[in-house]
This record gives structure tokens, sequence and C-alpha cells, in this order.
């Protein structure tokens, strides 16, 4: 896994931006005469970002004699930003760490120094040192989300990849308790975490929280692999096709084709060529052999989408005065396939009415599609709601709730 260099630069930055400023000498104290003028000396020279003679400055005054607390704790919060400043990062956690300990540190200051003293450590792949640090912050209540993003990232880091997805699990769980959308970083973490460990419903859960968060076609396109590599019916698998198109996701031509084919043998020869159509406009075909296959595949299901045309509307009258709904569920994915999604929705919500569907799930996650599709959004999210089936068609419909905007 990748950590996000924004997060490893800020280390520099709220070490220089944060550290020069809490090295100011405290209103009212003053510092032993004899580190007065190196001190004075390296807090020029750290303001000039001049960190070479800032550290030299501060290695006279440490040598100082008679210091006091005090002059110690100063020396430290120079020390830290100075040794920062110049890249020796492990001088920087000694010192800061140190002077976090003194009696003259602020207590207000607390939870920003642990997130610089963490962002140190991490850096150093100090990740043991990082993680006990992070879980001080989370005892102290005064985590951020930046704090819990590297307490993740040290846990992946360090490769205990339980404890992070234990731990990015509970915190995601609590942002969702709390009404708030849960960061991306951490969704993308604690996937890693599932895909590590090979715990397949965990990487699936996950995914399923990146599309709806954040709807990203690479989301979905690893979430449709899992999904077709789950199974189904063939009713319900054309649904995920479906889902595939509408979410932009669809990329390879054996996609195309197989879309084209389940239709085909469903009776949806209308929905078959523009899966085939599409599939060539996106030139998904690069092997002349499936460019072949295509165009014979295409060539088909043009003829029978002409007859299908013709004869919907005969269709349509013959299912509506029959007593079982499978026709009239027929009927609306012809529509459906053929764009006619307010005559679809008529005709599903006519079958689904009489009773007798063979695929009740499949056909109320068909009506939502189609009522989707003719923008009624919340008669959608309702039907999809209303799905009942086996765990890939209550599945399915979930994940197309999630395009109800």
């Amino acid at each position: 896994m990748s950590i996000k260099k924004s997060l490893l630069i800020s280390t520099a930055g709220l070490v220089l931006a944060s550290l020069v400023a809490q090295a100011a000498f405290a209103e009212g104290r003053t510092v032993s005469k004899g580190v007065a003028k190196p001190l004075q000396a390296a807090q020029a020279a750290s303001k000039a970002r001049k960190w070479s003679e800032c550290l030299t400055q501060l290695h006279t005054a440490e040598g100082a004699a008679g210091k006091t607390d005090y002059d110690t704790f100063i020396i430290n919060e120079l020390l830290g930003a100075c040794a920062a400043g110049a890249g020796d990062y492990a001088t920087a956690a000694k010192a800061l760490e140190s002077s976090m300990n003194s009696d003259y540190f602020a207590a207000a200051q607390q939870a920003g120094r642990l997130k610089t003293l963490m962002q140190i450590n991490y850096t150093l792949k100090a990740y043991d040192k990082a993680i006990d640090i992070g879980n001080r912050a989370v005892k102290a209540g005064s985590a951020d989300n930046d704090v819990q993003t590297l307490l993740a990232q040290s846990y992946y880091q360090k490769g205990d990849y339980k404890a992070t997805k234990a731990f990015t699990a509970e915190w995601i769980a609590a942002q969702e308790k709390r009404g708030q959308q849960p960061r991306e970083s951490l969704l993308q973490i604690n996937l890693d975490s599932c895909i590590k460990i090979k715990d397949e419903p965990c990487t699936t859960r996950t995914f399923e929280k990146l599309v709806n968060f954040y709807p990203k076609p690479e989301y979905w396109q690893n979430l449709m692999r899992s999904m077709f590599r789950e199974g189904g019916d063939d009713k319900t698998k054309l649904n995920v096709f479906r889902l595939a198109v509408d979410v932009g996701s669809m990329r390879r031509g054996d996609d195309y084709a197989e879309m084209a084919q389940l239709a085909i043998e469903q009776g949806l020869a209308s929905e078959a060529q523009a899966a085939i159509e599409s599939g060539f406009a996106r030139k998904a075909f690069t092997e002349q052999r499936d460019i072949d296959r295509n165009t014979r595949l295409l060539t088909v299901a043009k003829t029978r989408a002409a007859t299908e045309k013709a004869g919907i509307a005969q269709a349509d009258k013959a299912a509506a005065a029959g007593a079982k709904g499978d026709a009239d569920v027929a009927v609306g994915e012809s529509y459906m396939g053929q764009g006619q999604y307010a005559q679809a929705v008529v005709a599903i919500k006519r079958g689904l009415a009489k009773g007798n569907v063979t695929n009740p799930g499949a056909a109320q996650t068909t009506l939502g599609i189609a009522l989707l599709k003719s923008g009624a959004k919340a008669d959608a999210a309702q039907a999809f709601k209303s799905v009942k089936g086996d765990d890939a068609q209550q599945r399915l419909a979930k994940l197309w709730a999630f395009r109800v905007r």
C-alpha cells in the first residue's frame, strides 16, 4: 500500500511551523545567563532556517554550566525544531518528547505534540513507537482524523493487518454512527488490510462503502468483478451488467459480449444490440476473432430486435389479459431493453401485482432500475429496498440503491 505523500510531507511542515513558535521563551520567564546568548542566537538561526548554525548554538547552550530545568526545556524545544529542519528526525523526536515531559510544557499543546511525534516516528519507520503515541492520543480523546489515519497506516506498515482491519473498522463505524462520512484514506487502508488477510466479506463490505461514499469508476469496477464471481441466476447477472453500464465500469470486450449473450437468451434482442454496439463504439474488441464473432452476434441481435420491437405492443396486450405475472414482467424487460422505461414500469408492476412471478427478486430489481431510469428516484429507492431473494439479489439491489442520488 502506498502512503499518501501529503501526510508525510506535512511532517516537516508541522514540525517547522509549530515547533519554532512553541520554542519561544515563555512569557514572564527568563533563561539562565550562561545559556541566554547561545539560545538567542539559535532562535535567530531557526527563524532564518539556518539549521546547522542553530544546532551549533544549541550544543553550546547544552554545555553551559548551571543550567536550570527551564533552560533544558527551551533547549529541547528549539533542538526539536532545528533538528527536524536539518532532517535529523531521530534527534528531533528525542528532544521533543523530553520537552513534552517537562513541567513547563503547556497541557494545551499536548494534542499537537503527540501528533507531531507520531508523524516523526512514522517517518523514521519506528512504527511501534508511532502506534504507542497514536493510542495515547486516542485515549486522551485528542486524536483527529490525521492521527487516526496515521495510526492505521502504522499498523499496516508494521505488517499487523488484523490490527489494521480491527482499528479501521472500529473508527469507520464510529464515524458513521456520528453521521459523518468516513475518510476515503481510512476506507482504503481498511480495504487493503482485508485483502491482505484474504477476508472476502470484509473486502466486499469496504468496496460497497467506497462506492457509496466515493463512487469512483475504479471502485465500481473492482466491486463489479466480485459480483460476477459470486454468480447468481441469469436475470441477476444481467442486472449486474446493467449496473456496470450505469456506473461506467464496463471495460473488456468479453463483458459486452457476455451481456449481449445473456440478453439474447432472455429474449431481449434490443438490449443485446445496444451492448454490442457500445462495445464496438468503445473499441473494446481488439482481437480480429472477437471482432468477427461479435459482428455476427450483432447481426443476429439486430434481426431479432426488429422482430421484438414490431411485436411488443401485441405482447403487452396479451400479457395484460393473462392471469400470471411472468408474461407482464417479460414484456417489461423488453421495454427496458428498448429504453422505454415508463412502459417497463407499468408492465412489471402489473406482473408483480398478479403474482405467480418465477423470480420476484429479479423483477423487483428491474422495476427499481426502470423507475430510476424514468426519473422516479423516490419510488426506485423503495423498489430496491423491497427486494427479497437470495443474497446476490439483495446485495445487487443495495448497490443499485446507491445510484439513487
